[in-house]
C-alpha cells in the first residue's frame, strides 16, 4: 500500500472578497491511497493555510495507521486516525482525515464497482439542485455584473457575500433582490460578520426581501446566539461548513437552531463523518446542503454524490468563481456552471467518486517550499 499527499498552491485569476477579507490564492491536499492490483483512491482535505504540514502529518502520523488494515473498514479506520488526538475532535487533523477517509471511500467504489452514492444507499439521483456562490462582498458595479452572469447562466438560486457595515449589508440584499428579480431564490451569507444585534437588523431586511436562508451570520462557537436569532428572524438559519464532526453539528440540529445543515466533506472527517451529519440531519428535520467553498474538484465529486445519496438534500453549493483547482484537476471536470441544466447538476457518473485526476496538474502546482 502506499500512501501520497499533494500540497497544492493556485492563485485565483481574481480575487474573491468576504467579510473576512480578500484571498487571492487558495491551497488545499490531495490524498492519493495505492492497494495492491493498482487501483487508487484520491481524497481531499481543506488546508487554507499551511498545506505542506498537512501533508506531512497524513504521511507521518496518519499513514501507519492504515498499514495492514483491511481499507474497507472505513468507519473502523476513521476511529483509528481520530484516536491520534487525545483532546475535542476538531482541528487539523480531523481535515487532515477527511481526505484519507474521501480516498478510502473511493477505493471502495472501485472495488464495488459502485458510485459512492450508491454505497450510501442512494436514492436514486442522477442530477442535484445547486445555487450559484457566491455574489462577492465587492462595490454595486460588480455586483450587477456578477448577479446577472449568474442568471444568464441558468440559475435558479444564488448565494450574495453580506458584511459590515450593516446598512451597506442592507443595500446589498436589497440590490441583489432588485437585479435578480423575484423569480431567482436568494440566500446570503455573513461568515460570522455580524454579533446577535446586527444580526437580527440584516436578517429582517433579508426576510421582508423574500431571502430563503441566511448563513453563518455569527461567529461558530456561538450557540445560544444561534438560538436567540432563531427566534427573532423568520427566515430559516444556515450553518455547518465550520464543524468538524457530527458532535459539533449535533446541538445545532438537535435544537433546530439551523435549519439547514452544510458540512464541508473536506473538513468534516470525509465522508463518513459528513454522511453520519447528514442522517443526524434527517432523523431531525433539518435539511442538507453541502458546503464547497474554494475547495477543488476531488470535494466537489464527493459533495455531489452526498448530494445524490442523502434522503434531506435540498440543494448544493457550486461556485461561480474562475479556480483552477475545480477547472483543471481533473481529466474531465465536474460541477461546473457550464453542465448546468435547468438548474440541476449532474452527478459525476461511474464507480467510486467518477474522477480521474490529472497528474500533471498535481506536478505542476504542487508547492515545494
Amino acid at each position: 500500500m502506499r500512501v501520497s499527499a499533494h500540497p497544492l498552491r493556485v492563485t485565483l485569476p481574481a480575487v474573491q472578497r468576504t467579510a473576512q477579507g480578500d484571498w487571492s490564492a487558495i491551497e488545499i491536499v490531495v490524498v492519493e491511497v495505492e492497494v495492491a492490483g493498482g487501483w487508487i483512491g484520491f481524497g481531499e482535505c481543506l488546508a487554507r493555510r499551511g498545506s505542506t504540514a498537512y501533508a506531512g502529518f497524513i504521511e507521518t502520523v496518519l499513514r501507519p495507521l492504515l498499514l495492514g488494515e483491511d481499507l474497507l473498514d472505513r468507519r473502523r479506520l476513521w476511529r483509528r486516525m481520530r484516536s491520534v488526538l487525545t483532546g475535542r475532535t476538531g482541528g487539523m487533523l480531523v481535515e487532515a482525515i477527511a481526505g484519507v477517509d474521501i480516498a478510502l471511500w473511493d477505493l471502495a467504489g472501485h472495488s464495488a464497482g459502485q458510485s459512492v452514492a450508491q454505497l450510501l444507499g442512494g436514492m436514486g439521483r442522477r442530477t442535484t439542485p445547486v445555487y450559484a456562490s457566491s455574489i462577492n462582498w465587492f462595490d454595486d458595479a460588480a455586483v450587477e455584473r456578477e448577479v446577472a452572469s449568474a442568471v444568464a447562466a441558468g440559475f435558479r438560486s444564488i448565494k450574495v457575500k453580506v458584511g459590515r457595515p450593516v446598512g451597506a449589508a442592507q443595500h446589498r440584499v436589497r440590490l441583489v433582490r432588485q437585479l435578480a428579480g423575484d423569480a431567482i431564490e436568494l440566500s446570503a451569507d455573513a461568515n460570522w460578520a455580524y454579533d446577535l444585534h446586527d444580526a437580527i437588523a440584516v436578517g429582517r431586511v433579508m426576510a421582508d426581501c423574500g431571502y430563503v436562508w441566511f448563513e453563518e451570520p455569527l461567529r461558530p462557537e456561538d450557540r445560544r446566539g444561534y438560538r436567540l436569532l432563531r427566534d427573532q428572524l423568520p427566515i430559516r438559519l444556515a450553518a455547518g461548513e465550520s464543524d468538524y464532526a457530527a458532535v459539533d453539528a449535533l446541538e445545532l440540529i438537535e435544537d433546530r437552531s439551523v435549519g439547514l445543515i452544510q458540512p464541508d466533506v473536506a473538513r468534516s472527517g470525509g465522508i463518513t463523518e459528513t454522511w453520519r451529519i447528514a442522517e443526524l440531519a434527517q432523523c431531525f428535520g433539518v435539511a442538507y446542503a453541502p458546503h464547497v467553498g474554494w475547495s477543488g474538484a476531488i470535494c466537489l465529486a464527493a459533495s455531489l454524490q452526498l448530494a445524490a445519496a442523502a434522503e434531506n438534500c435540498i440543494t448544493a453549493e457550486c461556485m461561480v468563481f474562475a479556480n483552477p483547482l475545480r477547472e483543471q484537476m481533473l481529466k474531465v471536470p465536474v460541477g461546473l456552471t457550464g453542465q448546468l441544466v435547468d438548474g440541476q447538476m449532474p452527478v459525476p457518473d461511474g464507480p467510486n467518486l467518477g474522477i480521474e485526476v490529472d497528474r500533471g496538474f498535481l506536478a505542476a502546482h504542487r508547492v515545494r517550499e
